[in-house]
């Protein structure tokens, strides 16, 4: 009997903090043991998952102005994309390149032009505040390239209003300043059928002859000012693109008729079956017409099969649709593998070797590949992003693939594992950092041409894909110290790119929490000191812009304002993971912040297992395309919460 006051109040309140622990971690399992169950229900018969990747309404828009420019109207489908579009408009009228964003000119534009196909009358509400909106910026003699090669092809402006960008662009050395090569796999998927589209003037069938001159705010065939002058290279360039409108009837014959043969031959070449030019839904949509313009008929085969391509992408459901920008495969079976690994690697073997055993299935070997033209001697090794896509595998897609196969300590992987590391070691550009697709694709000042306004032609390193890469050669390495060359060489490229606050900007995830969590990461698994600078500045800013609600958010604004670093309206439970994520591979897993933020992610945790963050959550392209990986938030909380279980139970 305790008979002693303070005695007994110690033995309660430590009672009632073993209860509180105990409680804590059964609503910490019951949790991970939710999200778990969920996500791997969503595993696909075959061994991997795949979540819809969702755009801007430009995408959708751009289907509906396929069909019209084809005259083949899918009505009850026409309408559902409508239904969706309508949906996505902001109340101010206008559409954003993400929800919540500023305004976008150009995605209005398609919007509106695609709304008016659909039969939406000019005098409806939502039509008048869209159309307004265009003409208080000038009206849609501003949109961009591409849509304004779009309006040519519909004949609502001059062909004086697109960049020159010919054929016989085909022809040039690889010497010459412009080439191919030199710019990224997106964008020479896009350009070749563009060439074809451009020099022989493709024009819409448009049945319904829909016109929109009401966008205009001076008539298109008045209009001067289609190439605004940026910088002095930029006004360069312009002259040269007068020259070349100029000359073009100089140009002969038979130049011309073999310019047009390489870029059919390329385009056939990279077609990629039902997975399409590229893997992108604009560089297929522009294959399909380009080889239609051609002559090639309707009925063959290749043809066909384009269109399939293009209507894979497709997520059609009761009362809207829209389309896809490309399908996610890899990625998504590699980020759910790591999260299920880090939730239960034993219990989930045999989901996991299902995973691999579909992920060695599409590994990649001696497959022709762009990436080749400047590594002919690298053997192959990589992931593409899609299902197919072997002209371009993906260097960041490989290294996840490949680490959280090492990461499974599963058998019979250690052949891809190093045929993977092998190929990354290969693609190391020459400031120690990689590029998503292509080794030193950093010809910056093509980036002033006409044709690129959108300011996204190329692909140079980057700290995201970078530090994953560090990740795969420092996991592997503990072994093979043959890649540890390669590994040094990219620590201190990540050093050199870390900001002053001690963030990484991130390329392909939004953006400064995403870049940072992808560094530490990555340099978790070097032998670098947790006290080393790039750990300590890290988690004190990601520490600095934790929410007073315990959670993270970061919105795509800060591509635009680098004001907005971390900050957002409110917080997401996937960035929030990230956060923890990186925090924990700092040695903070038992700081009061990765608390915070663990105890929002089970706050946020819905009746179902998942999360439902409703925002974009990355760039295609910064400050011009944008994404929402839908699975998102069904791995990355869980991945948080499983690590900062396992990091708890250490102690």
């Amino acid at each position: 009997m305790f008979t002693d006051t303070n005695t007994h109040k110690q033995f309660h309140n430590a009672a009632s903090s073993s209860t509180a622990i105990h409680s804590k971690a059964y609503n910490l399992d019951k949790a991970i043991s939710k999200a778990q169950a969920h996500l791997l229900s969503l595993q696909d018969k075959d061994g991997y998952w795949v979540f819809e990747l969702e755009a801007d309404c430009t995408i959708p828009s751009e289907y509906i102005m396929m069909m019209h420019y084809l005259d083949e109207i899918d009505e009850p489908l026409q309408a559902k994309i409508a239904v969706y579009l309508r949906s996505r408009q902001s109340s101010e009228g206008y559409y954003p390149l993400f929800t919540g964003g500023p305004a976008d000119i150009s995605c209005s534009v398609k919007v509106y032009y695609a709304l008016k196909m659909a039969g939406d009358s000019i005098d409806a509400p939502h039509m008048a505040r869209l159309r307004n909106y265009i003409l208080s910026q000038g009206g849609a003699a501003k949109a961009n390239v591409f849509t304004r090669i779009a309006l040519a092809i519909f004949e609502q402006l001059p062909w004086r209003g697109v960049p020159y960008i010919p054929v016989e662009i085909m022809l040039f050395p690889s010497w010459f300043p412009f080439h191919l090569d030199k710019v990224s796999y997106w964008s020479r998927a896009v350009m070749v059928p563009l060439f074809i589209l451009c020099t022989l003037k493709a024009k819409a069938i448009n049945p319904n002859k829909v016109s929109i001159l009401e966008l205009f705010v001076t008539h298109p065939d008045q209009e001067k000012h289609y190439f605004p002058e940026r910088t002095i290279l930029n006004k360069i360039f312009l002259g040269l693109d007068k020259l070349g409108h100029a000359t073009r009837p100089l140009i002969p014959k038979k130049m011309h008729e073999l310019a047009i043969t390489r870029a059919k031959d390329w385009i056939i070449e990279r077609l990629n079956g039902e997975d399409g030019l590229g893997g992108i839904c604009p560089a297929m949509m522009a294959a399909y017409q380009a080889l239609l313009l051609l002559g090639m008929p309707k009925d063959h085969p290749q043809i066909v099969t384009a269109r399939k391509a293009i209507d894979k992408l497709l997520v059609i459901n009761e009362h809207d649709a829209y389309c896809q920008p490309c399908l996610s495969p890899v990625w998504d079976t590699a980020l759910a593998a790591l999260a299920l690994q880090e939730s239960d690697k034993t219990g989930n073997a045999i989901p996991l070797t299902h995973a691999y055993d579909w992920l060695k299935s599409v590994q990649l070997s001696d497959e022709a590949g762009d990436w080749r033209i400047s590594k002919p001697d690298l053997a192959g090794g990589g992931w593409a992003f899609q299902f197919a896509n072997p002209h371009y595998p993906d260097v960041d897609d490989t290294a996840v693939v490949a680490f959280a196969m090492a990461d499974s300590n599963l058998p019979e992987l250690e052949e891809s594992i190093h045929r993977a590391t092998r190929w990354i070691v290969g693609m190391q550009s020459k400031n120690g950092g990689y590029g998503a697709f292509d080794v030193d694709n950093t010809c910056y000042y093509l980036n002033e041409i006409p044709f690129a306004d959108h300011g996204a032609l190329l692909d140079p390193p980057t700290s995201d894909v970078s530090a994953r890469c560090a990740m795969l050669m420092a996991r592997v390495a503990q072994d093979h110290d043959e890649y540890l060359p390669a590994l040094e060489r990219t620590i201190e490229y990540i050093r050199s790119e870390q900001e002053a606050d001690g963030s990484w900007f991130g390329r392909w995830g939004t953006n400064y929490i995403y870049g940072t969590w992808s560094s530490l990461l990555g340099l978790e698994q070097t032998s670098l000191p947790k006290t080393d600078p790039m750990y300590t500045k890290a988690a004190a800013w990601l520490k600095s812009v934790q929410r007073a609600d315990g959670g993270w958010g970061e919105d795509n604004y800060s591509y635009h304002d680098v004001s907005h670093s971390g900050k957002y309206k409110f917080s997401t439970a996937f960035q929030t993971a990230w956060a923890v994520l990186a925090l924990m591979a700092a040695d903070e897993a038992h700081s009061p912040e990765v608390k915070a933020g663990i105890d929002f992610i089970l706050r946020t945790q819905q009746a179902n297992g998942v999360w439902n963050d409703k925002c974009f959550t990355a760039p295609g392209f910064p400050k011009v395309f944008y994404l929402k990986y839908h699975g998102y938030d069904k791995f990355f909380p869980l991945w948080a919460l499983a690590r900062y279980r396992n990091e708890l139970a250490k102690k």
